[in-house]
């Protein structure tokens, strides 16, 4: 009983990992979109943010995520969602999930 509780824990705590990696992701979107509103125009927002926060760090994720919490757009995070929208796999998603169901 105990060892199958001990075997349990771990699971729970993944788990709960999973759940918090998805809150901070979801948090670091709502920094992202105003960012690529204003510095890409007419980019649809949801397929870009997605593929902006698939290629941003942990750390990344966590900095847009504490930014969400801001009530106006920091120069720092603009500077951030720029880099990570420039880099070339960013843009190889934005070309092919980001842009493609827009341009057919």
């Amino acid at each position: 009983m105990i060892r199958a509780g001990l075997i349990a824990v771990p699971l729970v705590l993944a788990g709960c990992a999973g759940v918090q990696d998805q809150i901070a992701r979801d948090a670091a979107r709502q920094a992202v979109r105003p960012v690529l509103a204003e510095r890409f125009p007419g980019v649809p927002l949801e397929p870009a943010s997605d593929c902006v926060i698939t290629y941003a760090t942990g750390a990344e994720i966590a900095q847009l995520a504490l930014a969400a919490t801001q009530p106006v757009v920091h120069p720092t995070t603009t500077a951030l969602v720029v880099e990570i929208a420039t880099r070339p796999e960013t843009l190889r998603c934005l070309a092919t999930d980001g842009l493609a169901p827009f341009l057919t």
